[in-house]
């Protein structure tokens, strides 16, 4: 468990962690499940909330994306 101390941000708990699970799923520092559980959400629930806002779920980096299109 990792503990951080935050100043007030003015900013609702689960918020700063839907905030927080996002932003490391999109550096690809964590998984999709990873992040879904930070957020305190199931895996669906996370997905469907990152499509309302316009973020995709699935990222690839350059290399595994031409991979992909290779083999498609």
């Amino acid at each position: 468990m990792v503990i951080i101390e935050l100043p007030d941000l003015n900013m609702p708990e689960d918020e700063l962690k839907m905030l927080l699970a996002q932003s490391l799923l999109q550096q690809g520092a964590i998984s999709l499940g990873k992040a879904a559980e930070i957020a305190g959400h199931s895996e669906r629930t996370f997905v469907e909330i990152l499509l309302k806002k316009g973020i995709s779920p699935i990222h690839y980096d350059e290399a595994h994306l031409e991979d992909e299109l290779r083999n498609a």
